[in-house]
């Protein structure tokens, strides 16, 4: 059998990049996506050299609904086996603060071009009868956040989704696996203004290992996967607390 060849979204930093890294590592050719064709070329040099592994970059912007089926069109001649959907961004603010086109924004890369990537390439891996789907989402899928509510809504799609999907396809020999992080030192605290919110001050796992525990799940065939102890603690314990509690408690981190 070939190598496997992998489509990894949002690639070019952060949980993406280091999931690139252990997928080389283990002699999987990949398909690099990002916005940024400068560090995705950086980041395939540099896959190339140290694994010897065959890599496509494919710079596109998930924001555009026609991104997902160019990317599809442009992967024609090769077999996807693996799609990680690892693109995704948040932004703090109430609804009726941020802008619309941003929320919307945010929609689109987190849960459309998400869906959208899984069920173009889906198909093929049930028809071989193996591969798999990794969905990066976030401990953030298992409450309400008001003051990121798009954000987390979107997250909870993810999961819920995920664990769907795996059920929908349980016996086929495909995978699914939803990877669902707590806060990680990454660009996301940046980008989304969380870096100052208490939820980041009170401790952030680095990238690489929340990419490990993620890859080495998503091998194993688990559905959920929560690195950290403090955030399989978080997700679980939400389950039992009143839902007016979960949201103030979530109210008051994200400040």
């Amino acid at each position: 059998m070939s190598a496997e060849t992998v489509l990894i979204t949002g690639s070019s930093s952060g949980i993406g990049l280091e999931l690139a890294r252990l997928f080389a590592a283990d002699k999987s050719n990949l398909i690099l996506v990002a916005r940024s064709q400068d560090r995705l070329e950086a980041l395939a040099e540099e896959l190339r050299e140290s694994h010897g592994v065959g890599i496509v970059v494919l710079p596109h912007d998930l924001a555009d609904p026609a991104a997902p089926q160019a990317i599809c069109d442009a992967t024609k001649g090769s077999v996807v086996d693996v799609v990680v959907n690892n693109a995704g961004f948040g932004a703090v603010g109430a609804v009726v603060d941020l802008p619309l086109q941003r929320q919307l924004d945010m929609l689109q890369v987190n849960i459309t071009a998400l869906t959208h990537l899984t069920r173009l390439f889906l198909p093929g891996m049930i028809e071989r009868k193996r591969g798999g789907v990794l969905n990066v989402g976030s401990t953030a899928g298992f409450q309400p956040g008001p003051g990121m509510a798009v954000y987390y809504a979107t997250k909870a799609n993810v999961l819920s989704f995920t664990e769907a999907l795996a059920e929908e396809v349980a016996g086929t020999g495909v995978k699914v696996t939803c990877l669902a992080p707590g806060p990680t030192a990454t660009g996301f605290g940046v980008d989304s203004g969380m870096e100052r919110s208490l939820l980041f001050r009170l401790g952030a796992m680095d990238a690489a290992t929340v990419a490990r525990r993620g890859y080495r799940g998503f091998r194993r065939g688990k559905v959920i996967v929560v690195p950290g102890l403090k955030n399989k603690l978080g997700a679980f314990a939400v389950r039992f607390a009143p839902r007016s509690f979960v949201r103030k408690l979530v109210k008051r981190l994200q400040g």
